[in-house]
């Protein structure tokens, strides 16, 4: 079942996508992956200081906050399994 699209997600989400995109940089999609992963590195602090500010806003946002913060763990997480694949 689909999410309804209401502009905190679609704020969260964009900013995710521009973020990874802003990172990884279209020549970096086209590269094969390597131990060395610094467009990754940087996306993976990137979501980390959204984390941080997430955690720092007033939590009065109808549950949206905590929701942010969730998708941004499993953002997180990703970007990591990421680096470790490209490492092995």
């Amino acid at each position: 079942m689909w999410m309804k699209l209401t502009a905190p997600r679609m704020a969260v989400a964009g900013a995710f996508v521009l973020g990874i995109v802003s990172a990884v940089g279209v020549q970096q999609l086209m590269v094969p992956a390597a131990a060395n992963q610094p467009f990754m590195e940087n996306a993976l602090a990137n979501l980390r200081e959204a984390r941080a500010n997430l955690e720092n806003a007033v939590p009065n946002k109808g549950g949206h906050r905590e929701r942010a913060i969730g998708l941004v763990d499993q953002a997180i997480a990703e970007v990591e399994e990421g680096i470790a694949f490209a490492a092995d």
